[in-house]
């Protein structure tokens, strides 16, 4: 199962797992098998033409709606009102892929499931998800592939290009809706994707790319017990 954003990077994985799913009901003839598609808006999506746009290309088994509204509110309440903390845009942005996280994983226990990321390799090498979040995932089959990479798939398989051609974001913050990716980050795609293919770029962004990379290391480990070396 995956959450289908309307992006393409959970466009690209939802249409190979389904692919991969009836692959595999083919050659086993078990009907069991199946590929469950995920909605979970933040009350109204801004982009929810695109989201249902993807679902009509990938094709899914089934599709399940989590709706993470009332859940963020009602933790961002809980939190302000009996600990005294201010859960900012950024705490709330951080607080939503995590409820998000939640429910797939409810919804993964109640079918037998395992649950699908979404992160490729700039994102996993920039460190741009969220802990226990969307990077909280079982598998990740976009893992060896760059941003561009995953485009020209899409492309391969006759996405609709609105799908693989709009801007990245992961509207995550109230107050800066549809923020791009690369604002976010601070350095574009296309230079991580040319760095991680060995490629020359400039040394202000290669030292961004560098940085992203080291101030995230703990997203990409377990959790550190006493015989890590790592972080020495």
């Amino acid at each position: 199962m995956l959450a289908i954003s309307g992006g393409q990077d959970s466009t690209l994985t939802g249409k190979l797992a389904q692919m991969a799913i009836n692959q595999i009901r083919e050659e086993t003839k078990d009907k069991n098998y199946k590929f469950i598609a995920i909605r979970q808006p933040y009350g109204k999506q801004a982009d929810e033409a695109d989201a249902q746009l993807a679902l009509d290309f990938i094709k899914a088994d089934k599709i399940v709606t989590t709706n993470i509204k009332s859940a963020t509110d009602a933790l961002t309440k809980e939190l302000r009102e009996t600990t005294g903390l201010k859960v900012d845009d950024m705490s709330r942005g951080s607080i939503k892929p995590k409820i998000r996280m939640v429910a797939q994983y409810a919804v993964a226990r109640e079918f037998d499931g395992v649950v699908l990321g979404t992160d490729h390799a700039a994102e996993a090498f920039a460190g741009f998800f969220t802990k226990y979040g969307d990077g909280g995932t079982d598998l990740d089959p976009l893992w060896r592939l760059n941003k561009r990479q995953g485009r020209q798939m899409l492309e391969e398989l006759n996405a609709p290009s609105r799908l693989y051609e709009k801007t990245p974001t992961a509207d995550l913050e109230d107050y800066r809706p549809q923020l791009p990716d690369e604002t976010a980050l601070g350095v574009s795609y296309k230079e991580i994707d040319d760095y991680l293919e060995g490629k020359d770029i400039e040394e202000k962004s290669a030292q961004r790319i560098e940085k992203l990379y080291l101030s995230t290391q703990h997203k990409r480990h377990l959790p550190v017990t006493i015989y890590d070396t790592w972080w020495l």
